[in-house]
């Protein structure tokens, strides 16, 4: 499948079967992230993989939208360990956690699997409940795994809205 295709197929899985992931495409979905471009190279993302129950659990104490997978990925970033602008000091690592995020969501498709990207969290819930993640702007949470029969895109999936309303030609 080409990657357009790819892209438009991919939605927001909001039902997915708590099934184990096979470790081959783990590992894919890890080669799929550290492969992601950065600003300058700088590479500041940190990817915590989540599996245990126990720690589910605390995913769980953060958000509601775990969707019943047993497999999670959370992408952040330090601010400082970015690439820095000098005409404004606009660090890049929160758009570089994107970046390897997006990585991560195109792969998950590609090997069969879904997710969707999940903003709605509590970050400090997250930071309290692994320690690991306290310094880091925690940009996403990737839920994943296999969709379950009755998943399917929301109503909004393919609204979008026409090229003259997004692009201008100068």
């Amino acid at each position: 499948m080409g990657f357009l295709e790819l892209a438009k197929e991919r939605y927001s899985c909001r039902k997915i079967s708590d099934r184990p992931v096979e470790q081959e495409k783990v590992q894919k979905i890890l080669e799929a992230a550290l492969a992601a471009p950065t600003a300058h190279n700088m590479q500041p993302e940190h990817i915590w993989m989540i599996t245990k129950p126990e720690d589910i659990e605390k995913v769980k104490e953060a958000t509601t939208c775990t969707f019943g997978a047993g497999l999670f990925f959370v992408v952040g970033a330090k601010k400082e360990d970015g690439w820095i602008r000098d005409a404004d000091g606009r660090s890049f690592a929160d758009v570089d956690a994107a970046i390897v995020g997006t990585h991560i969501m195109m792969e998950v498709k590609d090997l069969g699997l879904d997710t969707t990207w999940v903003g709605w969290f509590d970050p400090n819930v997250m930071r309290k409940n692994f320690p690991d993640m306290e310094g880091y702007d925690l940009v996403a949470i990737f839920p994943v795994g296999y969709a379950l029969p009755e998943a399917h895109p929301s109503r909004l999936h393919s609204d979008r809205k026409k090229q003259e309303d997004v692009v201008t030609f100068l």
